[in-house]
């Protein structure tokens, strides 16, 4: 049997070949050197009763049907005649090509399986290519498998809805399969390609963590199972698609995994790091980021260069730095029945084109950005009406958001675009793209996703000064595919402060704080109808790439006054903030949600704690916090005394003068907060001393 060995700082993987598909024989902590690959392989057999195959079997890379395994298989093929093809895989070799990769090939009917695993820090990257010398339909094929050796007791999926991503389903295992499917053709709101693998007593800050993403754009499939056998794996692929052709070579995007013995804030730090040194583009890394006004929540599809300019002057008193002309500035677009696809400037509403706003917007100190939806079209716009064979799927399908979607399969359509978007981009001063996606694609065509891509690069080569922004109706196209090729990611149309600050809490586990925008919404909340201060508004947009999408002209002059004071604290902050590890913090609050983030030299930081509802206790329970050097002594203050609820009796330090503590203490004891009330928000600052 062959074996190979790989390793991080802190984990070993074992591979192993015993003539067919390759292994994994061992993937947890590092061993030591002296571990003997040979001993390993021989206590890896294990005993069997009856009522099974002769011998034991291990979940390999890429387990087929036919041989027994009783699982669910890593391929599914089909020859031209839609007979089934049942791969018989034996091993060939390895190569090294920015990774290692394990060739295994069935000879008799010309299929070669190629995985490769790379190393990034402590994320590792499994992808699976796929070659054959006939013509076959690929029906299913999975990354690598991955097999669950940390006797994990629980496992946690994403869901959410529009306005609600990114929640958290907390599972326990059980024999059988769970699947978990996008079939929309994005990443989707429902089912992010997200997994964490833990036990009952992982918590935050402690304890066995695993962290899986797979990084593409379109539909997508996670299969979860544990066998009779008590045997696990985990797989990842595309959904299947409708479009699927004949083909020669597949590929699946790449799963992204991550171990942890600190618990889930383990797993972020790791992805965290990754996507800022690998994953982010590097063409264009602006820093600061600039603070932006989004005007949509304003004026919606009501555009006046009079109002807009009024906006844009108040926009930048409060410290906004980039301008976004959102929706409505194109073809005859006033609402959202219209003029998709017809990307030439409404001369009703901009008689001298976009030049006046953007001269002026310019003039008061800001960069103008522009917003688009390029892959769909409306009905009634002059490109369906004259290309009606342009869009994905049948003719009489139903629309979505009153919209169809264009084929970017089609050349032609590609041109289009690409023409369309690099006029308005040459002819005017814009720096940023906010690109959305509106609705779902009739089924998830795998080369739809690829489409975009295409375009996507196409664009960024020509214009790499612009910066482009992910929005898919809020959050539904966010993945690390996507984020390599834009600079942020719009998490949530909703706006509302307390659902935004759990979403973006669970969010950092695989994002980093500067890729995720959030703004400062109206008074009321348009997605919920919920009010909020000005304060818990303001200070969790602070906590990530901040913005405005308000009308200023609703506010007080109070408001206004802590509007910006928060925004130039976050300027003054963000230097450090968007290079710094995020935490979730273990609160016994459970009324409460509360993160950390530490600066990258460890020597300050801050705390956001938001009482999300009533707490069950007459006295606030410390807030514990984390990541904290345990010998240092840090000077911390609370920058929100003036949350504190009427209630608030106590003789509470940090309500009326900085204290000084260690971080051990932090970390143990933890800090005294005043009560307060739900939706309030607290914001401790620290430095090391």
């Amino acid at each position: 049997m062959n074996a190979w060995r790989l390793d991080t700082q802190t984990q070993t993987i074992i591979i192993a070949s015993n003539g067919g598909t390759p292994f994994i024989a061992y993937w947890d902590a590092k061993l030591t050197l002296k571990e003997d690959l040979a001993q390993i392989l021989d206590s890896l057999p294990q005993d069997f009763s009856g009522g099974v195959m002769d011998k034991t079997e291990y979940i390999n890379f890429c387990p087929t049907s036919g041989d027994g395994f009783l699982g669910q298989p890593g391929i599914i093929l089909n020859d031209n005649n839609g007979i089934d093809i049942l791969p018989n895989f034996k091993f060939v070799g390895t190569k090294k090509e920015d990774g290692l990769i394990f060739e295994s090939r069935d000879e008799d009917i010309g299929l070669s399986i190629f995985h490769k695993i790379s190393i990034h820090g402590e994320v590792f990257k499994f992808q699976t290519t796929l070659t054959s010398e006939h013509p076959i339909s690929v029906g299913w094929l999975s990354t690598p498998i991955i097999p669950d050796f940390s006797s994990s007791e629980e496992f946690v999926q994403v869901s959410g809805n529009w306005c609600s991503e990114f929640c958290f389903d907390r599972l326990s295992w059980r024999p059988g399969v769970v699947v978990k499917e996008s079939r929309s053709g994005r990443t989707s709101h429902e089912n992010f390609p997200g997994l964490i693998l833990l036990n009952k007593s992982t918590t935050n800050s402690d304890g066995s963590a695993v962290g899986f993403h797979y990084g593409w754009s379109g539909g997508h499939r996670m299969q979860i199972e544990e066998l009779s056998t008590g045997q696990r794996q985990i797989q990842f692929g595309h959904s299947q698609s409708f479009k699927n052709k004949l083909t020669q070579k597949i590929s699946t995007a790449p799963v992204f995994v991550s171990k942890s013995t600190k618990g889930l804030n383990g797993i972020a730090q790791s992805f965290q790091s990754f996507v800022r040194k690998e994953i982010l583009p590097s063409n264009l890394e602006k820093l600061p980021r600039p603070v932006h006004y989004n005007c949509w929540e304003a004026i919606y599809f009501k555009h006046s260069l009079k109002d807009l300019k009024e906006i844009a002057k108040l926009a930048v008193s409060l410290g906004a730095e980039r301008f976004v002309l959102d929706d409505g500035w194109f073809g005859l677009r006033d609402d959202d029945t219209s003029s998709l696809g017809d990307w030439y400037v409404d001369k009703r509403k901009y008689p001298d084109g976009l030049t006046p706003l953007i001269e002026y917007v310019n003039h008061i100190g800001m960069e103008f950005g522009i917003w688009f939806e390029p892959e769909m079209v409306s009905p009634n716009s002059n490109l369906f009406k004259n290309n009606p064979k342009w869009i994905l799927g049948k003719n009489n399908q139903s629309l979505g958001r009153n919209q169809l979607v264009l084929d970017l399969n089609i050349n032609e359509v590609q041109n289009y675009l690409f023409e369309k978007i690099s006029k308005v981009l040459s002819e005017n001063k814009i720096s940023y793209v906010k690109w959305d996606h509106n609705r779902v694609l009739p089924f998830p065509d795998h080369n739809q996703a690829n489409g975009f891509y295409c375009l996507l690069d196409k664009l960024r080569t020509s214009f790499p000064l612009v910066e482009f922004e992910s929005c898919s109706s809020g959050g539904g196209r966010i993945d690390y595919g996507v984020l390599s090729r834009t600079h942020r990611v719009w998490l949530s149309d909703s706006n509302d402060a307390m659902v935004r600050f759990k979403m973006q809490n669970n969010a950092g586990i695989w994002l980093p704080s500067e890729v995720i925008g959030s703004h400062v919404g109206p008074r009321k909340c348009h997605t919920s109808g919920r009010i909020f201060d000005i304060s818990l508004r303001a200070w969790v947009a602070a906590s990530r790439h901040m913005g405005f999408e308000m009308d200023p002209r609703e506010l007080t002059d109070e408001e206004a006054n802590i509007l910006k004071a928060i925004t130039k604290w976050y300027k003054e902050n963000r230097h450090w903030m968007h290079k710094a590890f995020f935490h979730r913090l273990d609160l016994s609050d459970k009324s409460q949600v509360g993160e950390i983030q530490v600066s990258a030299d460890n020597d300050r930081f801050v705390s956001f704690v938001v009482q999300m509802e009533q707490s069950v206790y007459s006295s606030p329970k410390p807030v514990i916090l984390t990541g904290l050097d345990v010998n240092s002594i840090y000077k911390i203050n609370l920058i929100t005394p003036g949350n504190a609820a009427q209630v608030s009796r106590g003789n509470i330090a940090l309500r009326d003068k900085e204290i000084s503590l260690s971080g051990q203490f932090l970390m143990s004891r933890g800090v005294n907060l005043p009560c307060a009330f739900p939706g309030s928000i607290w914001v401790i600052e620290g430095h090391k001393i």
